[in-house]
This record gives C-alpha cells, sequence and structure tokens, in this order.
C-alpha cells in the first residue's frame, strides 16, 4: 500500500459520531487508505444537549488534516482532487435556520429527550410512531413552548445535512436521513404526503408563514447525484487551500444508514447493531408491523426500503468510565499497557464471569431513555450482600448493561414474529475481537457477523455510498454491496452459547426489576 500514489480517484467518508468524527479515505477498491480524526464532546447547556457550530467545523478541520497527516506519511502527498466525497452524522434533532441561514437555536441533538408532548400528539395525529429525538418532534415541541424563533424559520436539517448544505449548496438529505426528520412513503419514496398536510392543518402550525413541504430539505436516494464541492466549502473543509472543488457529493446519510452499508444489512430479514455511545438495531422488514409501537422507529433503508429501528440513547458511556477507572489506576501503578490493551483485558476477562454475572446487575442510564420510559438517567451500579463481585462479574455486568434496552426493544419484534436470519454488529463494543460478538449473539439469540472493516464503521459506509454514486455499475446498492464491495473482506460470525442465552434471560429478569431502583435514584438524586 504504500507504494500506492494519490490520483484524484479515491472517495472521502466523514462521519460526525457522539464521541468522534472520523474521515475515512477509500481507494477503487473500496481499500482504506487512511483515516484521520478528531475527538469531541456534546454539553448540556440551558437543558439541551448540543455541540457548538464553531466545534463542528474546527473538528471537521481538523479531522481532515489528521487525514492529510497521514496521507503525507503514507504516500509522501496531500490529497489534492477527490472523486466523491460523503457526509454522515447522529440522525435526527433539530437544527432551524432563517433566510440568512442564521442558527436560531443551537443544535438539539438526539439525545435530548425534551419533545414528549409533541411527540405524542403527532403519533396520534399520523398513527406512526414519531420519537422525540426526530426533527418534526423538536419542531412542533418549539411550537408549543411558543419559542420565539419558529416565526423566522427559513429551512431545517440535521447536522448531516447542515455539513453537506454549506460544503455543496444543496439542501438535501439521503432517504435513511430524512426518515429520521419526517415520516417516509415507501412507495413514493419523499415524505409522506398525508402527514404533511396533517400537520400543515394543525392550528397552531397555520400561524406561520413558512410551509412544512418548504422548509424540509429535499428527499435524495443512494446513488443520486447530491451536488459537488463548490470553491468556498473547498475551503471550508481544508484551509490550506490544497484540495480542488468539483468532487462528487452522495446525499448526506445518518449514522444509521451508514451502519447498514457498512455492515452489509439491507436486505430484507437482515439487521445490524451498532453499538457506540448510543445503541441501536436495525431490521429491514418484509411487510410492515401491524401496528404502531412507541418503542419502535419506522425508518428506511438509504434505497428507501421499511426498516425498524429500536433506539437507545446509552449504550457504551458508563462502561467506558469504568474502563477509564482502570486505566488511570494502571497509569499511577506505573503499566506501560495501552489504552487499547486495558480494553482487550477488561472485555476478554467478562467472558470468565457468571452467565447471569453473579447478581450483579447495573443501570448504564446517563440520560434519558425513551425505550424504558425515562426523562432522565443516573447510572449505577448495584448488587446484593450474595453477589458474586469479582472483576469478570462486574465487567460482563457492564456489557449486558449496554445492551439490555435494546433487547427490551426487540421483544416487541419477536411478539410481531419478524425474522432475521442475521444480525452484522459494528462499533465500538464489537472492537475487542470476539467478546462483544459472544455475548451479544446469545443476548439476541441470533448469530451474530462481524466484518474485517466494521471497525471503520460509518465513516467507511459513507465513503462507499460516495462510491456508489460516482459509479454504480448499472447495479442496485444490494447487489453493488455483495458483488463489488463484500466479496472482497472476511466476515466472522458466532452462534448464540445456550448457556450464555439462559445466563442473559436471568440478567434480564434482574435488569427489568433494577429499573425500579433507577426511577427512584431520578426522582431523588
Amino acid at each position: 500500500m504504500n507504494n500506492y500514489k494519490l490520483s484524484g480517484n479515491e472517495c472521502l467518508g466523514i462521519e460526525f459520531g457522539s464521541t468522534r468524527i472520523k474521515a475515512i479515505l477509500i481507494d477503487e477498491n473500496f481499500n482504506v487508505l487512511a483515516t484521520g480524526s478528531h475527538d469531541w464532546e456534546n454539553k448540556l447547556i440551558d437543558g439541551y444537549w448540543t455541540y457548538g457550530i464553531d466545534d463542528i467545523w474546527s473538528g471537521l478541520q481538523d479531522a481532515y488534516k489528521c487525514l492529510n497527516d497521514e496521507c503525507i506519511k503514507k504516500f509522501s502527498s496531500k490529497i489534492t482532487s477527490l472523486a466523491s466525497i460523503g457526509f454522515s452524522a447522529m440522525m435526527h434533532g433539530y437544527l432551524p435556520f432563517d433566510k440568512d441561514d442564521n442558527l436560531l437555536t443551537p443544535f438539539r441533538t438526539w439525545r435530548n429527550t425534551t419533545t414528549s408532548q409533541a411527540a405524542q400528539i403527532l403519533t396520534d395525529l399520523f398513527n406512526f410512531n414519531i420519537p422525540q429525538r426526530w426533527s418534526i418532534a423538536h419542531l412542533y415541541q418549539a411550537i408549543l413552548n411558543n419559542e420565539q424563533h419558529v416565526k423566522n424559520i427559513s429551512y431545517i436539517t440535521t447536522l448531516a445535512g447542515y455539513v453537506h448544505y454549506k460544503l455543496s449548496g444543496k439542501k438535501v438529505v439521503g432517504i435513511g436521513e430524512a426518515s429520521g426528520m419526517f415520516p417516509i412513503d415507501s412507495n413514493s419514496n419523499d415524505y409522506n404526503g398525508k402527514m404533511l398536510d396533517k400537520f400543515s392543518n394543525l392550528e397552531n402550525v397555520k400561524e406561520f408563514d413558512w410551509n412544512i413541504r418548504d422548509i424540509l430539505p429535499k428527499v435524495l436516494l443512494a446513488g443520486d447525484n447530491g451536488g459537488v464541492l463548490s470553491e468556498n466549502g473547498a475551503k471550508l473543509l481544508d484551509p490550506s487551500g490544497v484540495l480542488k472543488a468539483g468532487a462528487l457529493m452522495c446525499p448526506p446519510e445518518g449514522d444509521a444508514g451508514t451502519g447498514m452499508v457498512a455492515t452489509n444489512s439491507i436486505a430484507q430479514k437482515s439487521g445490524n447493531i451498532s453499538a457506540g455511545t448510543s445503541i441501536f438495531s436495525m431490521i429491514v422488514l418484509e411487510k410492515q408491523l401491524s401496528k404502531v409501537y412507541e418503542e419502535i422507529d419506522m425508518v428506511t433503508t438509504p434505497t428507501g426500503k421499511p426498516v425498524a429501528m429500536v433506539h437507545c440513547n446509552n449504550c457504551c458511556t458508563d462502561l467506558d468510565y469504568w474502563v477509564k477507572l482502570f486505566i488511570e489506576f494502571s497509569t499511577i501503578s506505573g503499566s506501560k499497557l495501552t489504552k487499547g490493551q486495558i480494553y482487550d483485558l477488561l472485555y476478554n476477562e467478562a467472558l470468565k464471569g457468571d452467565f447471569d454475572c453473579g447478581g450483579i446487575v447495573s443501570s448504564n442510564y446517563f440520560s434519558g431513555e425513551p425505550v424504558t420510559k425515562f426523562s432522565q438517567g443516573r447510572p449505577m451500579l448495584l448488587r446484593s450482600e450474595n453477589s458474586r463481585f469479582n472483576l469478570a462479574n462486574f465487567m460482563r455486568n457492564h456489557i449486558y448493561s449496554a445492551i439490555a434496552t435494546l433487547k427490551i426493544g426487540l421483544e416487541i419484534l419477536e411478539n410481531e414474529n419478524v425474522k432475521i436470519d442475521k444480525l452484522m454488529g459494528h462499533g465500538g463494543l464489537f472492537k475487542t475481537k470476539y467478546v462483544g460478538q459472544k455475548l451479544m449473539a446469545g443476548a439476541m439469540k441470533t448469530p451474530v457477523s462481524v466484518l474485517s472493516t466494521a471497525g471503520e464503521g460509518g465513516a467507511w459506509g459513507i465513503a462507499v455510498l460516495a462510491s456508489f454514486a460516482k459509479n454504480s455499475y448499472g447495479l442496485s446498492l444490494e447487489s453493488f454491496l455483495d458483488e463489488k464491495v463484500f466479496s472482497k473482506f472476511e466476515i466472522s460470525t458466532v452462534e448464540p452459547d445456550i448457556n450464555d442465552v439462559k445466563g442473559f434471560e436471568k440478567y434480564m429478569t434482574l435488569y427489568k426489576k433494577s429499573l425500579a431502583v433507577e426511577k427512584a435514584a431520578v426522582e431523588n438524586i
């Protein structure tokens, strides 16, 4: 690979995750050439989880600079031109702008659970589940709150849509991302027209000069032309001025859609689990569910197929804090172990624990959790006087806790007799080889596969979508992924172990009981 010369035929994918902005450069065979990243963190300001606009751009530029630094190290050259670019980000949330492109209120992220009133009203109005984090819930809650900025709205978008617009001048989003803004009609591959009318006819919506159809971004499918990198966009991405304008830009997608692409799970009866700061599963359906479930989001693949999504706000944050404690101890003890080695040691120790974690249970709720009806969270660890408290059970518990709420949501799909032939895993929980995969297979009672590319996640997924937009070879996205992309990569599959299955079921009985303690903690601490 070190003999490789940058040619301008490369594709760039950048994803704004919850804790990291990651940039990946791939060649025409979808191999990762170089990566760059920037760590960032949301802040709770005036009651809302948010990221500052300046942080968005400084983070993007730093991730891109780190990518270029690696290119210089590997290929003795900076990136001067690109064939195509794709942007992805954490889905949903709310970014409203006026006619002069001024942000009217700080970015409200997916993590906020402040729109329960609006979400319930719209769910009843549409007879379609509207989760709290969806853009339309944020907009309508702002109307219910009589927020002054609403009258000045010219358009609303998501984080991926915003970055794409500033770099291309196009107010567009991919259909998967759009499905987290407003319900999609999979027959027309556009926003649901009847629901748009119902929203427009609400008395408190009629008061405004804008129309919902005009302020939402245009919906595009995977493979569509999303515009090109403008001169200003090139300078915004690369302030050094080396990057040339003109690269094709694919439709911006949410992290759910890029996760599906990165795991080749966009065909019916397939699904994936993304486990990082949040955890969510995406199951591609053969048919619509029999009724509306508030715990299940109905979204789409990047090609518009209906998907049942279970999204949980909390996953690895609490687990990571505990690991940081061990890293801190390792440092003061004089150990030379790296962060990655400590993670691997602790994760592998979990495999030595009792199948049911020995009576230890914890809540990983740093923020609210709509699936279990929590508006706030309090992370906590619980054990009785006779629990088998050791490091192995401690770590196994924290991995189980990270996936327990997802299991509660997926139990609904089990009751709907939704068939799942395979689950693909990606995200931080699967970085340590085998461990997360084995415990997830037992928890979900389904084989869990991990691709050799899984560690690259959604940034690689959006780079692949950028490549698909540049040259689809006349194939559907499903065929493109099967024939052109994933035939080149290794896949490992772990079957569920019956002892893990039974142990997790016992753990879940205790976990569900512990939610009463979590409720008391929220009310009193």
